[in-house]
């Protein structure tokens, strides 16, 4: 049996300030604000509490935070210039570094009264994901995940972003496996114990197919549909998982407050 516990207890850390950035700005992100000073209360946060932001600098980008707007979705950069509007909905994606550990999660916030339609899309995401996250114990395929949240939401009229992915993280920001948020069950790589990864499923209102725009990061719907995205980092034990990035408040899917 490998022992993990270690690793487990590194991971714990790094997830509970990565939870902990997203309850503070929770408070933050309403009409009027931008995604630049949503990013500067990110990386001041994170900092003082011993931290680091792992995005900063990562192969060039210049920002703390991800803050992917609408139609964005994900990798959107923070800016002084978008500044959230009443009808909007935003993913704050954030990952740290602690004790060379990294935690990495998102949350949808919705700005104002939110439209019925992105409201569907927002649970759509959010509930497929934590269904995915249900079934995880060793033995499980990595397909099994990808078939709970593309089974999910394409039910419901939604599409599953191919072009991006979950991905195996502890010492490194990025290494395998790959976690594809579609699938078929009984496929793919079987899980097992002291395993860490993330489930982020992007799901979009209409069309999966995506565009880069000219930053080299913003990913956008290519149909300019809605887009939602929740993530998590959780490690598979002996019987079953733990997840790494609740939220001490319990701020689940918006509204939270």
């Amino acid at each position: 049996m490998i022992n993990y516990s270690e690793k487990f207890e590194k991971m714990r850390i790094a997830g509970k300030l990565a939870a902990q950035t997203l309850d503070m700005l929770t408070y933050n992100i309403k009409e009027g604000v931008s995604t630049a000073y949503i990013d500067k209360l990110g990386y001041e946060f994170i900092r003082d509490n011993g931290g680091y932001s792992a995005p900063l600098y990562y192969r060039g980008f210049n920002k703390s935070l991800c803050t992917s707007l609408n139609h964005v979705v994900c990798h959107g950069v923070p800016s002084d210039e978008k500044i959230l509007e009443n009808g909007d909905a935003v993913n704050v994606d954030v990952t740290v570094i602690i004790n060379e550990h990294y935690g990495d999660t998102s949350r949808m916030f919705c700005i104002g009264k939110t439209p019925v339609k992105l409201k569907n899309l927002i649970d759509a995401t959010y509930e497929s994901m934590m269904k995915a996250i249900s079934i995880l114990k060793p033995g499980i395929k990595l397909g099994d995940i990808g078939h709970e949240i593309q089974s999910y939401v394409e039910e419901k009229g939604f599409s599953v972003v191919k072009d991006f992915c979950g991905h195996g993280i502890s010492t490194t920001f990025h290494e395998p496996p790959n976690i594809l948020h579609y699938g078929r069950k009984n496929t793919g790589m079987e899980l097992k114990p002291g395993m860490t990864f993330t489930i982020e499923p992007m799901i979009n209102e209409g069309k999966f197919d995506t565009k880069m725009l000219n930053d080299g990061w913003t990913a956008v719907t290519k149909d300019k549909s809605l887009s939602a995205q929740f993530e998590h980092t959780l490690g598979i034990t002996e019987n079953g998982y733990e997840i790494f990035t609740e939220s001490a408040k319990g701020y689940s899917k918006p509204p939270y407050l």
